[in-house]
């Protein structure tokens, strides 16, 4: 017997089999690659696969971006546009269509469900500015061809549990009838009230108010959700807490900063042949 020729030749065959299990799993036509990047970044799919990304990798209509603590990183689509994502950030690219010669098929249709990214537009938002939209749970914006930051900022459970305090201690000395003209008033008689003395009104001393903000630098952007509609350009900075409150826009800077590494201020250096190698799957088969 010779049990190491055996395994010789299993081993290449198993090897095979997962490159062409990954390449099935993964399989779509990629829409853009990341050009820079710093940290880890995930991507996962609707089925709840998931694979790792470096420069170079493709990415894929349906996939869901994830960036770790201190990490950003940076996606060139197919139509030129560009894509930053910051850390701690929750991106689904939902539809991207983009043929050079055929303005009607344009959609990019993005979900951020926290962090922030930056975007500046490409062929689509300069020939089809109204298909170019992000959405959060505090609003939708339509980046139409410009170049912005946006970033949703989730209520910590702190938080929620201060706002809810406080809600409960307003309420204490509302008779029946004052009660049931609230809104939230479900919410504050399910509770036992506490008293004002053991309740503060929520504070964003520990870092900006939970929400949606945006920041147009070049441009003009239009952020709606069921309380309203507002456009802001180039120079200004909007914010809305929540998709109940009309968006609204703010006298100076409430703090927004997007601060990648300086390397991703430099041209993309993605090339065709650096693209094709993106889906190679790299394991040790023992």
């Amino acid at each position: 017997m010779h049990p190491f020729k055996k395994c010789t030749v299993i081993k290449p065959l198993l090897f095979l089999a997962l490159m062409w299990a990954g390449a099935f799993a993964y399989a779509g036509p990629p829409i853009g690659a990341i050009t820079h990047l710093s940290g880890p970044l995930l991507a996962t799919k609707a089925d709840g696969s998931s694979r790792v990304l470096a420069t170079n990798s493709t990415v894929e209509q349906g996939d869901t971006l994830t960036t770790q603590k201190n990490g950003y990183a940076q996606i060139k689509f197919s139509d030129d546009s560009l894509l930053i994502l910051q850390p701690d950030t929750v991106l689904t690219i939902d539809r991207f269509s983009y043929e050079a010669d055929k303005p009607d098929a344009d959609h990019i249709a993005l979900t951020l469900t926290q962090g922030g990214v930056r975007s500046t537009s490409g062929l689509i938002g300069k020939r089809s500015q109204d298909r170019v939209t992000l959405t959060t749970p505090a609003g939708t914006v339509n980046l139409q061809g410009a170049s912005a930051i946006i970033q949703y900022r989730k209520q910590s459970a702190v938080a929620q549990a201060a706002a809810l305090a406080y809600l409960m201690a307003s309420t204490a000395g509302l008779d029946s009838w004052q009660m049931t003209s609230r809104s939230d008033a479900a919410t504050a008689m399910a509770i036992r009230p506490l008293t004002l003395a053991q309740a503060a009104p929520p504070s964003p001393t520990a870092g900006r108010a939970p929400g949606l903000y945006v920041q147009v630098i070049v441009g003009q952007i239009k952020l709606s959700n069921p309380a309203g509609t507002t456009t802001f350009s180039a120079g200004q900075f909007g914010y809305t807490p929540s998709a109940q409150n009309p968006p609204v826009v703010l006298p100076k800077n409430p703090g927004i900063a997007f601060t990648p590494p300086v390397a991703f201020n430099a041209p993309p250096t993605t090339s065709s042949s650096a693209q094709s190698k993106t889906n190679t799957v790299d394991c040790v088969v023992r």
